[in-house]
């Protein structure tokens, strides 16, 4: 999939906003605040519905403003396609060539979009969900259905967690406990499968960038025990649940990490090296979703030069020339550009707008 041209407005600095990269690799350099992270981020809000940075899923608006507004026209499955996101203080319209849709996942699906920066520590180091978002957006750019699934997980979870704080009676939680059951097996099945293809990517980039810490390997945590079945757990964990007021086990507490034999526990890692690990991550899940579906995704790394020491910066430079994906790189030097060869592109980025140097 490729981005031939992102327009916005209202998008934080930008009033007005036009970039039409290149199809291989482009580089925006401009000083901090001149709004080079905001053109990634309007790609990726296209492609998963927030922002890779804190806050609501209003937090992109401009000041002063109401609404903003993403249009993209991208190439993705050999044919063109126009691309349409408002954004209003309390929900979303979305349009796809024209035509009004009434959910924003036709747009996920045209539009992968994946993404590495200073966010990106949190999928090594940070809470379980930001892994848990990773892979579920893995497997659903190979089984689209598995979006409704989830629809269905929440919709039963939070029946669920509202009698245990309605103080719901037992004969109540039968159905409820049994539909997550069903759910939970279907999810984890989808997650199992999908980790299981990733895993040589993971290792293979991993033995590239990070060989120091020898052969990685995926640890899996469903989120409860599959051996008693969670419909069982669910039951004999009401009391418990009760007291505390939401669902303490289902697939909503799942986990998943890379492990390493050269580091005892995730808490050992240095900075330098959880983001080395999260660019292991991005870089697998492109290679491997460009053989699922047969097409790169777009690949934004943000504010490359300060984010990776100088070896890692160039590795993963020597991985993106060696591959035909489009793929948008930030920095406030762009002194690696001239690594990248005579099909990269080169803009200045200010809050006026975006120049070709």
């Amino acid at each position: 999939m490729k981005i031939e041209t992102l327009r916005a407005s209202n998008l934080r600095c930008f009033e007005a906003l036009e970039f039409e990269p290149g199809p291989r690799i482009n580089w925006l350099v401009g000083p901090n605040g001149a709004g080079k992270t905001t053109i990634l981020e309007a790609a990726y809000i296209l492609s998963h519905g927030r922002s890779f940075r804190p806050g609501g899923r209003g937090a992109p608006m401009r000041r002063t403003t109401r609404e903003y507004l993403i249009y993209a026209e991208i190439a993705h499955d050999g044919r063109r396609h126009r691309l349409g996101l408002t954004r209003t203080e309390d929900h979303w319209q979305a349009r796809l060539d024209g035509e009004p849709l009434p959910s924003l996942a036709p747009l996920f699906a045209a539009c992968p979009v994946v993404f590495f920066g200073p966010e990106s520590q949190a999928l090594v180091a940070g809470p379980a969900e930001e892994r848990r978002s990773f892979l579920d957006w893995s497997v659903f750019h190979v089984e689209h259905t598995s979006l409704e699934t989830w629809r269905m997980w929440r919709r039963a979870l939070r029946q669920r967690n509202a009698l245990l704080r309605g103080n719901g009676v037992e004969a109540e939680f039968a159905a409820w406990e049994h539909d997550l059951s069903r759910l939970a097996e279907r999810i984890d099945a989808l997650r199992t499968q999908c980790l299981g293809s990733l895993q040589p990517y993971l290792v293979e980039e991993a033995d590239r960038l990070v060989p120091e810490l020898g052969e990685a390997r995926i640890e899996y945590r469903a989120g409860w025990d599959e051996t008693l079945g969670l419909a069982r757990q669910l039951a004999e964990q009401r009391h418990h649940d009760r007291e505390r007021g939401f669902t303490q086990r289902g697939a909503h507490r799942a986990d998943w990490w890379l492990h390493f034999p050269g580091v005892a526990r995730r808490e050992h890692l240095s900075r330098g090296q959880a983001k080395a690990i999260a660019l292991v991550c991005v870089l697998a899940q492109a290679r491997w979703l460009n053989d699922r579906v047969g097409e790169y995704p777009l690949l934004c790394l943000d504010d490359l030069d300060s984010e990776l020491d100088a070896t890692h910066a160039s590795k993963a430079i020597g991985w993106l020339r060696a591959r035909p994906l489009q793929a948008w790189l930030t920095s406030t030097t762009g002194t690696q550009a001239s690594q990248l060869g005579d099909e990269a592109r080169v803009f200045h980025v200010e809050q006026s707008g975006i120049a070709r140097t």
